[in-house]
């Protein structure tokens, strides 16, 4: 059986009770967990790759901390440009810290070293890795065995996707970390980041990388430049990922999906092209 885990990001929890931009955060929380659970309760641990709150607040904490208590899996929480580092790690053990303060740390896994990254900038949305950040990042992967691979996960993209409003507050040391991770590219099985709210994947040199839709509200997917930025209520997701030796596969999930669910073989007495073509309900 393949190694399974899961990947959140993108919660933006406030207060219990609050809702967010017409949504309410923690019950669609919760709905991802409840179906996590149902269905990927093997899982060996979840991901949540920043901003778990909206404005950084306690209280926000506590309430995302609470969520995730009826996990069935242990998680990693990591922090984005809405979160506040102090309050985060005060309030959740589950975030990791180095020895700096800073909202990161490893995993070591059956299938290579889970690399958590801290890009956040209390002062900016946009991300930040700084000299320290970028020097724990290159000792942990000179640390690790030469033949060990690595997934690294991070909030902020360090490269532009093409959803300008979301480019323009991308890391801003793409330059500085491109050439950290360089002597380890090849070893570097997958990059997964949030902060985009779109599903999105493709390479990073060699490397694969892939994005999904927060918990809560989307941005909507634009191109053009000069285009309005707009936030969505397309479906929130989960991401499932699936890896062995050979591959890693990452399957994204609308857990509040309502479209029809039906199966493609006809009911007995019923030829199935006059089922496809008759067909007009839900049949799940």
């Amino acid at each position: 059986m393949p190694f399974k885990f899961i990947h959140l990001t993108d919660t933006h929890l406030a207060s219990p009770g609050l809702r967010l931009y017409g949504l309410d955060p923690r019950a669609r929380l919760d709905a991802a967990i409840a179906g996590i659970n149902a269905h990927h309760s093997d899982a060996a641990f979840a991901v949540v790759t920043g901003d778990l709150t909206h404005w950084g607040e306690a209280e926000a904490y506590v309430n995302f901390a609470e969520a995730m208590a009826g996990l069935d899996m242990p998680y990693i929480a990591m922090v984005g440009n809405h979160d506040r580092r102090a309050t985060c790690t005060d309030v959740l053990k589950a975030a990791p810290r180095d020895s700096s303060g800073f909202v990161q740390g490893t995993r070591q896994t059956e299938h290579g070293l889970c690399v958590f990254l801290d890009t956040l900038d209390e002062t900016s949305h946009a991300g930040e890795m700084c000299a320290e950040r970028l020097g724990w990042l290159e000792k942990s992967l000179a640390d690790a065995p030469a033949d060990m691979p690595f997934l690294v996960f991070m909030h902020h993209p360090p490269f532009p996707v093409g959803v300008h409003a979301m480019d323009s507050i991308a890391l801003k040391q793409s330059g500085e970390f491109a050439e950290v991770i360089a002597p380890y590219r090849a070893r570097i099985r997958h990059l997964f980041f949030g902060h985009v709210h779109r599903p999105v994947s493709g390479s990073y040199g060699t490397i694969p990388f892939s994005t999904l839709r927060g918990t809560n509200h989307q941005v909507w997917f634009e191109l053009d430049p000069a285009a309005d930025h707009l936030a969505s209520h397309e479906p929130p997701a989960y991401g499932v990922v699936l890896v062995d030796r050979e591959t890693l596969v990452v399957h994204t999930h609308d857990f509040l999906d309502v479209n029809p669910r039906f199966p493609f073989a006809a009911p007995e007495g019923m030829e199935d092209r006059e089922y496809a073509l008759s067909f007009c309900g839900d049949a799940r």
